[in-house]
Protein backbone atom coordinates (compact mmCIF):
# COMPACT_ATOMS: atom_id res chain seq x y z
CA UNK A 1 0.00 0.00 0.00
CA UNK A 2 1.04 3.65 -0.80
CA UNK A 3 2.04 5.94 1.83
CA UNK A 4 0.41 9.06 2.12
CA UNK A 5 3.35 11.74 2.00
CA UNK A 6 3.31 14.14 5.24
CA UNK A 7 2.64 17.80 4.94
CA UNK A 8 6.67 18.97 4.87
CA UNK A 9 7.06 15.90 2.19
CA UNK A 10 4.69 17.10 0.37
CA UNK A 11 5.78 20.68 0.66
CA UNK A 12 8.81 19.48 -0.02
CA UNK A 13 7.61 17.63 -3.43
CA UNK A 14 5.41 20.66 -4.70
CA UNK A 15 8.95 22.63 -4.23
CA UNK A 16 10.66 20.44 -6.48
CA UNK A 17 7.85 20.10 -8.77
CA UNK A 18 7.69 24.29 -8.81
CA UNK A 19 11.75 24.31 -9.44
CA UNK A 20 11.43 21.44 -12.20
CA UNK A 21 8.82 23.47 -13.86
CA UNK A 22 10.78 26.54 -13.88
CA UNK A 23 14.06 25.17 -15.27
CA UNK A 24 11.95 23.42 -17.96
CA UNK A 25 10.92 26.83 -19.26
CA UNK A 26 14.12 28.46 -18.75
CA UNK A 27 15.26 25.67 -20.77
CA UNK A 28 12.52 26.06 -23.37
CA UNK A 29 13.26 29.98 -23.16
CA UNK A 30 17.17 29.11 -23.95
CA UNK A 31 16.96 26.55 -25.99
CA UNK A 32 19.12 26.22 -29.42
CA UNK A 33 17.01 27.02 -32.82
CA UNK A 34 16.60 23.45 -34.47
CA UNK A 35 18.31 22.43 -37.76
CA UNK A 36 16.62 20.62 -40.27
CA UNK A 37 17.78 19.25 -43.44
CA UNK A 38 16.20 19.18 -46.79
CA UNK A 39 16.59 18.70 -50.37
CA UNK A 40 14.53 20.70 -53.43
CA UNK A 41 14.90 20.60 -57.16
CA UNK A 42 16.56 23.10 -58.95
CA UNK A 43 18.11 23.88 -62.29
CA UNK A 44 17.64 20.30 -63.03
CA UNK A 45 19.85 19.29 -59.36
CA UNK A 46 18.47 18.24 -56.10
CA UNK A 47 19.93 20.89 -54.02
CA UNK A 48 20.46 19.70 -50.11
CA UNK A 49 20.09 22.53 -47.94
CA UNK A 50 20.16 23.39 -44.18
CA UNK A 51 17.87 25.89 -42.55
CA UNK A 52 16.85 27.35 -39.17
CA UNK A 53 14.98 30.03 -37.34
CA UNK A 54 11.56 31.80 -37.99
CA UNK A 55 10.82 31.57 -41.55
CA UNK A 56 8.51 35.25 -41.42
CA UNK A 57 12.55 36.79 -40.15
CA UNK A 58 14.67 38.45 -42.22
CA UNK A 59 16.47 35.81 -44.27
CA UNK A 60 20.52 35.18 -44.43
CA UNK A 61 21.41 32.86 -47.13
CA UNK A 62 25.21 31.28 -46.01
CA UNK A 63 26.96 30.30 -49.50
CA UNK A 64 30.76 27.88 -48.83
CA UNK A 65 33.48 27.11 -50.38
CA UNK A 66 36.02 24.45 -51.39
CA UNK A 67 36.32 21.93 -50.58
CA UNK A 68 33.18 22.47 -48.17
CA UNK A 69 29.44 22.11 -47.67
CA UNK A 70 27.11 23.98 -45.75
CA UNK A 71 28.56 21.58 -42.72
CA UNK A 72 30.58 24.30 -42.61
CA UNK A 73 28.15 26.24 -40.89
CA UNK A 74 26.72 23.76 -38.16
CA UNK A 75 28.66 26.44 -35.51
CA UNK A 76 27.38 29.59 -36.95
CA UNK A 77 23.42 28.72 -38.10
CA UNK A 78 22.34 28.33 -34.38
CA UNK A 79 23.91 31.78 -33.32
CA UNK A 80 22.13 33.34 -35.97
CA UNK A 81 18.87 31.38 -36.23
CA UNK A 82 17.91 33.28 -32.91
CA UNK A 83 16.71 36.10 -35.06
CA UNK A 84 16.95 35.39 -38.95
CA UNK A 85 16.13 32.54 -41.54
CA UNK A 86 19.06 31.04 -41.92
CA UNK A 87 19.76 29.50 -45.37
CA UNK A 88 22.98 27.23 -46.66
CA UNK A 89 23.05 24.86 -49.43
CA UNK A 90 25.55 22.82 -50.94
CA UNK A 91 26.50 23.77 -54.16
CA UNK A 92 26.49 20.91 -57.11
CA UNK A 93 29.51 18.97 -57.02
CA UNK A 94 29.86 19.35 -53.08
CA UNK A 95 28.13 18.21 -49.97
CA UNK A 96 25.24 16.07 -50.71
CA UNK A 97 23.76 17.90 -53.49
CA UNK A 98 22.90 15.80 -56.33
CA UNK A 99 23.16 16.17 -60.22
CA UNK A 100 21.58 13.60 -61.98
CA UNK A 101 23.95 12.15 -64.81
CA UNK A 102 21.13 13.13 -67.18
CA UNK A 103 21.45 16.81 -66.90
CA UNK A 104 25.07 17.01 -67.92
CA UNK A 105 26.18 19.56 -66.03
CA UNK A 106 28.95 21.83 -66.85
CA UNK A 107 31.03 22.44 -63.92
CA UNK A 108 31.40 26.35 -64.05
CA UNK A 109 30.84 29.73 -62.10
CA UNK A 110 28.30 30.27 -63.96
CA UNK A 111 26.50 27.14 -63.76
CA UNK A 112 26.46 27.35 -59.75
CA UNK A 113 25.33 30.93 -60.06
CA UNK A 114 22.20 29.81 -62.26
CA UNK A 115 21.77 26.78 -59.78
CA UNK A 116 21.89 29.04 -56.56
CA UNK A 117 19.50 31.58 -58.26
CA UNK A 118 17.12 28.43 -59.04
CA UNK A 119 17.05 27.28 -55.86
CA UNK A 120 16.44 30.58 -54.21
CA UNK A 121 13.66 30.52 -56.57
CA UNK A 122 12.71 27.58 -55.49
CA UNK A 123 12.43 28.04 -52.03
CA UNK A 124 10.99 31.79 -52.68
CA UNK A 125 13.50 33.83 -51.11
CA UNK A 126 12.96 37.06 -52.49
CA UNK A 127 14.91 39.07 -50.23
CA UNK A 128 18.68 38.38 -48.33
CA UNK A 129 21.59 39.11 -46.50
CA UNK A 130 24.28 36.81 -48.13
CA UNK A 131 27.32 35.50 -46.35
CA UNK A 132 29.79 34.17 -49.14
CA UNK A 133 33.13 32.61 -48.35
CA UNK A 134 36.10 31.19 -51.18
CA UNK A 135 33.88 29.45 -53.88
CA UNK A 136 31.07 30.93 -52.66
CA UNK A 137 31.98 34.74 -53.29
CA UNK A 138 31.75 34.35 -56.93
CA UNK A 139 28.35 32.41 -57.00
CA UNK A 140 27.12 35.07 -54.95
CA UNK A 141 28.14 38.36 -56.51
CA UNK A 142 26.99 36.48 -59.78
CA UNK A 143 23.54 37.16 -58.15
CA UNK A 144 23.90 40.22 -56.08
CA UNK A 145 24.89 41.42 -59.94
CA UNK A 146 22.06 39.93 -61.57
CA UNK A 147 19.31 40.90 -58.60
CA UNK A 148 20.81 43.62 -56.54
CA UNK A 149 17.36 44.45 -55.72
CA UNK A 150 16.73 41.00 -53.63
CA UNK A 151 20.43 41.69 -51.55
CA UNK A 152 20.16 43.51 -48.03
CA UNK A 153 23.58 42.75 -46.95
CA UNK A 154 26.89 41.22 -47.53
CA UNK A 155 28.98 39.05 -45.04
CA UNK A 156 32.76 38.61 -46.71
CA UNK A 157 34.56 35.73 -44.56
CA UNK A 158 37.90 35.27 -46.76
CA UNK A 159 35.58 36.14 -50.15
CA UNK A 160 37.60 37.71 -52.81
CA UNK A 161 36.80 40.42 -55.62
CA UNK A 162 39.87 41.83 -56.23
CA UNK A 163 43.74 40.77 -57.50
CA UNK A 164 45.14 42.10 -54.64
CA UNK A 165 43.82 39.59 -52.53
CA UNK A 166 44.69 36.56 -53.92
CA UNK A 167 47.59 35.28 -52.11
CA UNK A 168 50.64 33.18 -53.00
CA UNK A 169 48.93 30.34 -52.65
CA UNK A 170 47.17 30.18 -56.24
CA UNK A 171 50.68 29.99 -57.79
CA UNK A 172 50.30 26.38 -59.09
CA UNK A 173 46.68 27.13 -60.11
CA UNK A 174 47.81 30.18 -61.95
CA UNK A 175 49.94 28.62 -64.00
CA UNK A 176 47.15 25.58 -64.96
CA UNK A 177 45.18 28.60 -65.85
CA UNK A 178 48.14 29.74 -68.37
CA UNK A 179 48.87 26.10 -69.41
CA UNK A 180 46.07 23.90 -68.80
CA UNK A 181 47.65 20.31 -70.05
CA UNK A 182 47.56 17.18 -68.42
CA UNK A 183 50.42 17.65 -66.85
CA UNK A 184 49.95 20.57 -64.99
CA UNK A 185 45.93 19.15 -64.23
CA UNK A 186 47.86 16.14 -62.35
CA UNK A 187 50.22 18.53 -60.53
CA UNK A 188 46.58 20.21 -58.59
CA UNK A 189 45.38 16.54 -58.57
CA UNK A 190 48.22 15.40 -56.53
CA UNK A 191 48.93 18.02 -54.48
CA UNK A 192 46.08 19.64 -53.50
CA UNK A 193 43.14 17.22 -54.09
CA UNK A 194 44.66 14.61 -51.19
CA UNK A 195 43.67 14.20 -47.50
CA UNK A 196 46.90 15.89 -46.43
CA UNK A 197 45.96 18.81 -48.63
CA UNK A 198 42.59 19.55 -47.46
CA UNK A 199 43.33 18.87 -43.36
CA UNK A 200 46.02 21.98 -44.20
CA UNK A 201 43.70 24.22 -45.61
CA UNK A 202 42.24 23.84 -42.26
CA UNK A 203 44.68 24.28 -39.88
CA UNK A 204 47.31 26.84 -41.82
CA UNK A 205 47.58 30.30 -40.28
CA UNK A 206 45.61 28.16 -37.14
CA UNK A 207 47.73 29.48 -33.70
CA UNK A 208 45.97 26.25 -32.18
CA UNK A 209 45.33 23.72 -34.96
CA UNK A 210 43.51 21.08 -31.92
CA UNK A 211 40.96 23.74 -31.78
CA UNK A 212 40.29 22.36 -35.48
CA UNK A 213 37.50 19.32 -35.48
CA UNK A 214 38.62 17.10 -37.26
CA UNK A 215 35.26 15.86 -38.72
CA UNK A 216 35.32 18.77 -40.88
CA UNK A 217 38.58 17.97 -43.14
CA UNK A 218 37.47 14.39 -42.50
CA UNK A 219 34.55 14.70 -44.19
CA UNK A 220 35.51 16.88 -47.16
CA UNK A 221 38.11 14.55 -48.00
CA UNK A 222 35.55 11.23 -48.29
CA UNK A 223 33.17 13.50 -50.22
CA UNK A 224 36.41 14.38 -52.59
CA UNK A 225 36.96 10.41 -52.90
CA UNK A 226 33.24 10.00 -54.72
CA UNK A 227 33.75 8.70 -58.47
CA UNK A 228 34.26 11.75 -61.01
CA UNK A 229 34.41 14.54 -58.20
CA UNK A 230 38.26 15.50 -58.41
CA UNK A 231 37.55 15.98 -62.02
CA UNK A 232 34.96 17.93 -61.46
CA UNK A 233 37.33 19.96 -59.00
CA UNK A 234 39.74 20.03 -61.54
CA UNK A 235 37.29 21.80 -63.77
CA UNK A 236 36.27 24.30 -60.89
CA UNK A 237 40.40 25.53 -60.22
CA UNK A 238 40.17 26.04 -64.04
CA UNK A 239 37.39 27.85 -64.63
CA UNK A 240 37.66 29.80 -61.54
CA UNK A 241 40.12 32.15 -63.96
CA UNK A 242 36.49 33.48 -65.45
CA UNK A 243 36.36 34.68 -61.53
CA UNK A 244 39.29 37.00 -61.77
CA UNK A 245 38.21 38.27 -65.39
CA UNK A 246 34.74 39.17 -63.92
CA UNK A 247 36.37 41.27 -60.75
CA UNK A 248 36.29 44.08 -62.46
CA UNK A 249 32.64 43.37 -62.68
CA UNK A 250 31.94 42.61 -59.11
CA UNK A 251 33.73 45.87 -58.27
CA UNK A 252 31.13 48.06 -60.74
CA UNK A 253 28.53 46.34 -59.09
CA UNK A 254 29.63 47.46 -55.78
CA UNK A 255 30.23 50.58 -56.28
CA UNK A 256 26.90 51.07 -57.89
CA UNK A 257 24.34 49.20 -55.55
CA UNK A 258 26.86 49.81 -52.02
CA UNK A 259 24.98 46.95 -50.79
CA UNK A 260 26.43 46.96 -46.36
CA UNK A 261 29.64 45.02 -46.38
CA UNK A 262 30.99 43.10 -43.32
CA UNK A 263 34.44 41.49 -44.86
CA UNK A 264 35.73 39.64 -41.73
CA UNK A 265 38.82 37.76 -42.66
CA UNK A 266 41.42 35.14 -41.37
CA UNK A 267 44.17 37.11 -41.74
CA UNK A 268 46.14 33.79 -42.01
CA UNK A 269 44.85 33.06 -45.10
CA UNK A 270 47.27 31.72 -47.85
CA UNK A 271 44.74 31.93 -50.49
CA UNK A 272 42.76 35.28 -49.47
CA UNK A 273 44.86 37.30 -48.07
CA UNK A 274 44.36 40.64 -46.11
CA UNK A 275 44.61 42.95 -48.71
CA UNK A 276 41.29 41.34 -50.69
CA UNK A 277 39.35 42.45 -47.39
CA UNK A 278 40.87 46.02 -46.95
CA UNK A 279 40.04 46.58 -51.10
CA UNK A 280 36.64 46.70 -50.22
CA UNK A 281 36.11 50.00 -48.67
CA UNK A 282 37.82 51.12 -52.66
CA UNK A 283 34.07 50.93 -53.68
CA UNK A 284 32.40 50.95 -50.58
CA UNK A 285 34.15 53.84 -48.47
CA UNK A 286 31.90 52.76 -45.75
CA UNK A 287 32.39 49.08 -45.56
CA UNK A 288 33.33 47.31 -42.45
CA UNK A 289 36.52 45.57 -42.19
CA UNK A 290 37.51 43.15 -39.25
CA UNK A 291 40.42 40.88 -39.32
CA UNK A 292 40.71 37.50 -37.05
CA UNK A 293 43.86 36.00 -35.98
CA UNK A 294 43.46 32.66 -37.62
CA UNK A 295 43.65 30.57 -40.98
CA UNK A 296 40.95 30.11 -44.27
CA UNK A 297 38.22 28.75 -42.64
CA UNK A 298 37.96 31.18 -39.73
CA UNK A 299 34.46 29.89 -38.96
CA UNK A 300 36.11 26.78 -37.23
CA UNK A 301 37.73 28.73 -35.00
CA UNK A 302 36.05 32.07 -34.28
CA UNK A 303 32.07 31.00 -35.28
CA UNK A 304 30.69 33.10 -31.80
CA UNK A 305 32.99 35.98 -33.00
CA UNK A 306 31.81 36.05 -36.42
CA UNK A 307 28.09 35.59 -35.46
CA UNK A 308 28.44 38.56 -32.63
CA UNK A 309 30.02 40.69 -36.06
CA UNK A 310 26.81 39.75 -38.19
CA UNK A 311 24.32 40.59 -35.64
CA UNK A 312 25.52 44.08 -34.79
CA UNK A 313 26.09 44.73 -38.76
CA UNK A 314 23.21 43.47 -39.49
CA UNK A 315 21.49 45.36 -37.26
CA UNK A 316 22.98 48.46 -37.62
CA UNK A 317 22.45 48.25 -41.30
CA UNK A 318 18.68 47.85 -41.60
CA UNK A 319 18.62 43.79 -41.41
CA UNK A 320 17.38 43.60 -38.06
CA UNK A 321 16.85 40.02 -36.51
CA UNK A 322 13.11 38.73 -35.19
CA UNK A 323 13.43 38.94 -31.24
CA UNK A 324 10.62 36.60 -29.34
CA UNK A 325 8.02 39.06 -27.81
CA UNK A 326 8.56 38.95 -24.13
CA UNK A 327 5.13 36.70 -22.18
Amino acid sequence: MSRVPSGQEARTMGNRSDTTKAASALLTESSVPVTTVNRVEADGVQVFYRSAGDSNAPVVLLLHGFPSSSFMFRELIPRLADRYHVIAPDLPGFGFTEVPVWRNYTYSFDALADTIEAFTEAIGLRRYAIYVFDYGAPTGFRLAMRHPERVTAIVSQNGNAYEAGLGDAWGPIRTYWAQPTPENRKVIRDNILNPEGTKWQYTHGVENPETVAPESWTLDAALLERPGNKDIQLDLFLDYASNVKLYPKFQEYLRQSKPPLLAIWGKNDPFFIPAGAEAFRKDIPGAEVRFLDTGHFAIETHAVEIADAMKEFLEANGVPGRREEAA
